[in-house]
Parts: structure tokens; sequence; C-alpha cells
């Protein structure tokens, strides 16, 4: 897909990556068939848009990683003091990862073209936490590549709460207020 897509088939494409996550969250072994009927179309536009089952997964992890980064630029982390930056990176995430939660769970969302907005991911995160760290919200010696690992981990969890109102916003300040304070007693 090097060249730009006329707008139909911008919308086809748009319709088999949407339908291809909610298929494939159901069922990972869904055949390209079965994503294309959920998505409205014959077998035949889908694999004339993805030439196999792999450069469709590739497509799919690259379309959610995009929109991951877009919605991590969308917060603006660097014109808001970290701790405001930091709740809305989170909330912006929440709300692109439970979308998407197939595309950017599956392992090939870290392989190919996708590794690279990974990495540039991990270093906004990175950013992120050295520059909380600086204004006092991490402790100095805290060690960010870990903190990181814990965050993405908090993340991943608050979209698995039971029972939980998933407003993305109320899971941001759980994800940020565990991060920041644990579950030991405030001061």
């Amino acid at each position: 897909m090097g060249r730009a897509l006329r707008a139909d088939a911008e919308r086809s494409v748009r319709a088999i990556l949407e339908a291809a996550e909610r298929v494939l969250a159901d069922d990972p072994g869904a055949s390209m068939e079965q994503i294309a009927e959920a998505a409205g179309v014959t077998r035949i536009t889908v694999h004339r848009r993805f030439a196999n089952r792999q450069a469709l997964m590739e497509a799919l992890a690259v379309s959610a990683m995009r929109q991951l980064v877009d919605a991590i630029e969308d917060a603006r982390p660097n014109a808001a003091p970290a701790f405001v930056a930091l709740h809305r990176v989170t909330a912006n995430a929440l709300r692109v990862k439970s979308a998407w939660r197939f595309a950017l769970g599956n392992p090939e969302a870290d392989a190919g073209a996708a590794a690279a907005m990974w990495a540039d991911i991990n270093a906004r995160a990175l950013d992120l936490l050295s520059r909380a760290r600086r204004e006092g919200l991490l402790d100095p010696a805290a060690d960010l590549e870990w903190t990181r690992q814990v965050y993405y981990a908090l993340l991943s969890e608050a979209l698995k709460r039971p029972g939980v109102d998933q407003d993305p916003d109320a899971l941001a300040t759980l994800v940020i207020d565990t991060l920041l304070h644990g579950a030991g007693p405030r001061d």
C-alpha cells in the first residue's frame, strides 16, 4: 500500500481493519473470509488489499500503533506539567487500547513497521517519566525502565477490571495514582 488510496478504497481498508479487530478479538484463528463477511466486503476485496493473513496482521498492528501514536501526540505531553501530561497520555492511550485490544496485544504488533513505532512510544514514555522524576513525582533513584514496564502493566490491568466503569479518565486516575503511590498508606 505504498501509493495513496482512493477514498472508497481507504474506507474499505478501514472497514476491513476494524472488522479484523472485532473478529480476531473473539477468535484469533478466524479466517480471512470471516473477516471479509464482518467488514461487509468480499473475500476477494480483502485479498486485493492484503496479499495474505500476515499482511493483514501487519497492517492491523501498524494501524493500531499509528492511532496510539496519534493519541499520545494529541495529549500534547510537552505542553503541560508532568502530572497533567501523564494523565492525558494515559487516558488517551486507554481509549485506543480499549478499541484495539487484539491488535495492540498481538505479538505481531512488536514486529516490522510496528516495532519502530513501539520504540518511539517507549522513548516518549521514558522522556515523560524522566520529566516526572525531575518534577518530583517519582523518586530520584527510580529505575525508569522498570517504571515504564510497571506503567504499561497497569494500563493493561486497568482495561481488564471487571465491573468497573470503563471511563478512560477514571481509569487514568487509577493508573496514575497506583503508579505514583502504590498500595501503601498515604502520608
